[in-house]
């Protein structure tokens, strides 16, 4: 086997370790342009056309078939009603208290748990505003602070 064979072989070995090490698309490009230099290498004694193929295979699997990859494998994020509930403003209907782990809060007609961003008590009847979503509660804001009188 000619010494360039011996590179490309050494390559491809590297390149397809390396995508089983990272399980992302990151490498399988260049493991398959090192693959088509590989049986290149068998017919060409030319480094340069060797390297050619390479390249140009790696470029063409890269931009052609790394779209449609990553189409079918990534997952697609399927949106619920909760995501429309992050920025939406709704009525406390259970005084909220980080302190005893207790609050209630209607937002888009759904009662959801809430506790407060920072360590403040939200009575009951305040607009406050859905700053995130915690696992099932909702982290939120009052819409103003109240003035003391």
């Amino acid at each position: 086997m000619p010494i360039p064979s011996i590179c490309w072989l050494a390559a491809l070995i590297v390149l397809i370790l390396v995508e089983a090490a990272t399980v992302g698309l990151v490498s399988l490009w260049f493991a398959l342009g090192a693959l088509a230099a590989l049986l290149t290498s068998f017919w060409v004694n030319s480094i340069w056309v060797q390297l050619g193929v390479f390249l140009a295979v790696s470029l063409v699997t890269l931009l052609v078939i790394r779209p449609l990859a990553r189409r079918y494998i990534t997952p697609r994020q399927v949106a619920t009603n909760a995501d429309r509930a992050v920025g939406a403003e709704g009525i406390v209907t259970q005084a909220i208290d980080n302190l005893k782990a207790s609050g209630q809060v209607s937002v888009l007609g759904s009662v959801w748990t809430a506790r407060a961003q920072g360590d403040v008590f939200i009575p009951a009847g305040t607009t406050v505003k859905v700053l995130r979503i915690e696992g099932v509660k909702l982290i939120v804001s009052p819409v103003r602070e109240e003035v003391p009188q």
